[in-house]
């Protein structure tokens, strides 16, 4: 028989899934009828804090930029650019709220490093802020800040951010032009005349992981502060290129619609092509 040490101890494991699932309410009800006693204000207390950590956004307090950005730097050795970036904005709220981001598995993101496991697709650490961004933010602005984030780190030159106490005292800038861990890690390779896989590099993709939370600490905090601008627009040869292949264009045939530059991978044009340079 079940007893009732068990259905509580239970509220941190299977009791939240099900609650998560039918209520948490209910449950308390449930296993109050199943032990024929009222269950205590610690359980309830529980499982009501499952059912509220299923309900984004989640609650946000004003992060500090630097802060935010050492942690990011130091998580980055600890798992990658994607969970560098994700830890350092869910850490530090970790630290400053509480629950519900101390239910929440940050390492999971270690999956996006260089890339995605290595495939240098989409950025890392543009990939754990984006991610943070949607946890903590509502349905009219997620949009807006992953644009400017996505749009001031293909426009700028990289990394922007100097930690405390780096690994080396100078690290190379480059503009990627693209969200593309490739394409970014490539340039600045070509930039600096250090390898893909050397320490300098790893280095400064730390570098850049920090300076990616403390963007997103410093758009969180004027969301949150209702004065959120972005200072970053899609270029006007992008839009050129759009006006054709983009949506309601003749041709019609592209769907990224926010890239910062075309003719960089399309080197193919034609000199009578709108969009060669």
């Amino acid at each position: 028989m079940t007893t009732r040490r068990q259905v509580l101890t239970g509220a941190g494991g299977l009791v939240l899934s099900v609650a998560a699932a039918s209520g948490a309410m209910g449950l308390v009800s449930c296993a109050a009828t199943q032990q024929k006693e009222a269950p205590t204000p610690q359980a309830v207390a529980q499982l009501q804090q499952a059912a509220d950590a299923q309900q984004l956004p989640w609650p946000y307090k004003a992060l500090d930029p630097v802060a935010t950005a050492e942690r990011g730097y130091k998580a980055y050795y600890d798992g990658g650019c994607m969970y560098g970036a994700f830890e350092a904005i869910i850490g530090e709220l970790r630290a400053a709220v509480g629950a519900p981001y101390n239910t929440l598995p940050t390492k999971m993101m270690a999956y996006g490093k260089a890339g995605v496991n290595g495939w240098g697709t989409l950025c890392g650490a543009l990939n754990g802020g984006a991610a943070a961004i949607y946890v903590v933010s509502d349905d009219k602005t997620r949009d807006q800040l992953i644009d400017e984030l996505y749009s001031w780190y293909s426009q700028e030159a990289m990394p922007q951010y100097t930690p405390k106490n780096p690994k080396f005292q100078k690290i190379a800038t480059s503009t990627s032009e693209s969200p593309l861990c490739h394409i970014s890690v490539t340039k600045w390779c070509n930039a600096s005349g250090f390898a893909a896989l050397s320490p300098e590099r790893a280095e400064r993709c730390a570098w850049v992981t920090a300076s990616v939370a403390k963007y997103v600490a410093e758009m969180l905090n004027s969301n949150a502060q209702a004065s959120f601008k972005a200072a970053h627009t899609i270029p006007a040869a992008v839009t050129q290129c759009l006006a054709c292949h983009g949506k309601g264009g003749a041709k019609e045939n592209v769907h990224a619609s926010r890239m910062t530059s075309c003719t960089q991978c399309h080197t193919d044009l034609g000199p009578k092509h709108p969009g060669s340079r």
